[in-house]
């Protein structure tokens, strides 16, 4: 399978076209010296696209790096200083990077969402949270009511720890949304609704009487946490149906 092949693979479920509006480049953002032609044996998949993803993926002898957030968001940037040294390292050790934001989000069920909300055994799951025309959530139903700590263990990996937990709504939860990562603001979507309970990555100062007023609880589990999983996830796609090495890169940010 070359680049170009592998990146095909990719979009054909992730489907980077159904998101228009994501100002991340989805796809392949930099490619290898023959991306027709030079065989992926072994790819990478981490949450970041850094000097230091980049670094250790050489380092594991890896063609590819697959990342949930890119170098590229739309705009133009001098490759200069920290920029350098991250392009620098992909293309030295000819290392191609394939990043995919929104649609790993959003996908069902290989997206960062999908995968939380099959951590809490959600059920009649629908789509939920709306940015710049985009659905890019989801929200369901507990198979049993759960207290807020119950589901924050639930949600979160063993020995990992939330940002913040606000325990304001009710005692006895049982619809959730979710949206992974920097979706802090996305808690009006789920008061409007009426949800339960509101799980995303980042906390908010500025929310957090907003939150308490409006009787909701929302765990914020941390923007590298809860996007661990689509990656994952695709990685365990990629190696059951086409059989290539792959490993994990777990760099986490501690936010």
């Amino acid at each position: 399978m070359t680049l170009n092949q592998l990146n095909d693979y990719f979009n054909d479920f992730l489907k980077k076209e159904n998101f228009p509006a994501d100002p991340s480049r989805n796809g392949i953002q930099i490619q290898n010296r023959e991306p027709d032609s030079k065989e992926i044996k072994k790819v990478a998949f981490a949450v970041d696209a850094c000097q230091a993803t980049a670094r250790l993926a050489a380092e594991k002898g890896c063609d590819a790096l697959f990342v949930h957030h890119g170098l590229f968001w739309g705009g133009c940037e001098t490759i200069t200083g920290s920029f350098y040294k991250r392009i620098s390292t992909f293309i030295n050790n000819d290392l191609a990077l394939i990043a995919y934001h929104l649609p790993l989000d959003a996908n069902i069920p290989y997206g960062n969402n999908a995968g939380l909300a099959a951590r809490l055994g959600l059920t009649n799951l629908e789509n939920f949270g709306e940015w710049r025309g985009m659905t890019i959530g989801v929200r369901g139903i507990l198979p049993a009511t759960l207290t807020i700590e119950e589901v924050t263990e639930k949600v979160l990996a063993p020995r990992e720890k939330p940002l913040a937990i606000l325990p304001f709504g009710k005692k006895e939860i049982r619809t959730v949304g979710i949206i992974s990562g920097g979706a802090t603001e996305d808690v009006e979507q789920a008061i409007e609704l009426g949800l339960d309970a509101y799980i995303t990555g980042e906390a908010s100062h500025e929310l957090y009487h907003y939150v308490e007023e409006c009787g909701m609880n929302m765990i914020c589990g941390g923007h590298y946490q809860t996007e661990t999983l689509g990656v994952n996830l695709v990685k365990e796609k990629l190696e059951k149906e086409k059989g290539i090495e792959c490993v994990f890169i777990d760099l986490p940010t501690m936010l």
